[in-house]
């Protein structure tokens, strides 16, 4: 009775971090068939359908900060202050909508995302111009999120990838890049690596600065924060030594086997994505014991 209780309490807390945005996936359903832009075969569905996803987000959120015109963009023409859940939330439905919906579900995301995305211009503290609508922030903020999930997968996932698997999830996900007008789009996993470690345009910033603050101590409730900094510990574990160092930042011993156990016991306790067994149930697919484990 402890055990259920306890894993409820869990999951109504993971899930009230989502919970600022709506669901994108409610009227899946009515798709049935369709496989949206990947299908149950698919390295996507496996890798963002895994707990280690939690990891590979605060770590996408990190390396994106790296960029100071990425940062400002954030903070000078979103609400990323007063409502920082609701942002992580609009990510979380943007990622969940593109990962597993149907086609029209995706499309809208992206068609969200870009309407969003289009007046958001500005000058960066060191006097660049900046649009989230240009073709290279784009990627730089897709390659992160694309890199830092297989990376968080990798380190903490259900089973091994082969490289194979590695570079047909960035095949996938570039599908996701192309839409946003996103340019350029590795192809291996391998490039896209050396990609976002070598990008000439990363720097500390202030807007860094105010997002690293915050990623370290966001407004959890105590026992929902202390699992989230173990999380966050992790993810810092997998960062290119470069980015790490720009964004000032040390891998603590024991946080990466720390991280994996918690996140072995999270996949326990939470269970299935809700997500990718709706996907699953559109596409009457069965849901591989293999994959599940």
């Amino acid at each position: 009775m402890f055990l259920s209780s306890l894993r409820q309490r869990v999951v109504n807390a993971t899930n009230d971090l989502f919970a600022h945005a709506p669901y994108p996936l409610d009227g899946t359903g009515r798709y049935r068939g369709d496989p949206g832009l990947f299908g149950p075969d698919s390295v996507t569905w496996l890798v963002v359908g895994d707990a280690a996803v939690f990891v590979g987000g605060i770590r996408a959120l990190l390396v994106q900060a790296a960029h100071p015109e990425v940062v400002a963009g954030v903070f000078e023409h979103s609400r990323f202050r007063e409502d920082p859940l609701g942002r992580l939330s609009r990510t979380s439905a943007y990622v969940t909508a593109t990962s597993f919906g149907a086609l029209p579900e995706v499309e809208l995301a992206v068609r969200t995302v870009s309407r969003a995305h289009r007046p958001i211009a500005g000058l960066s503290h060191r006097g660049r111009e900046y649009s989230a609508s240009a073709p290279a922030l784009a990627a730089w903020v897709h390659n992160a999120l694309t890199d830092s999930f297989l990376v968080a997968y990798q380190h903490f996932g259900a089973q091994c990838l082969t490289d194979e698997d590695g570079d047909r999830f960035v095949c996938e996900q570039a599908k996701v890049g192309e839409l946003l007008g996103a340019a350029p789009l590795p192809l291996t996993a391998r490039s896209l690596a050396s990609w976002v470690n070598e990008l000439p345009d990363l720097a500390p910033s202030p807007g860094m600065a105010e997002a690293i603050s915050f990623l370290q101590s966001p407004p959890l409730p105590p026992p929902v924060k202390l699992v989230y900094r173990i999380l966050f510990d992790a993810a810092v574990t997998t960062l290119p030594p470069r980015v790490r160092s720009i964004l000032g930042l040390r891998s603590w011993p024991g946080a990466h086997l720390i991280g994996l156990v918690s996140i072995r016991i999270l996949r326990r306790v939470l269970g299935r994505s809700p997500s990718w067994l709706l996907a699953l149930r559109r596409v009457d697919a069965p849901l591989s014991e293999e994959r599940a484990s």
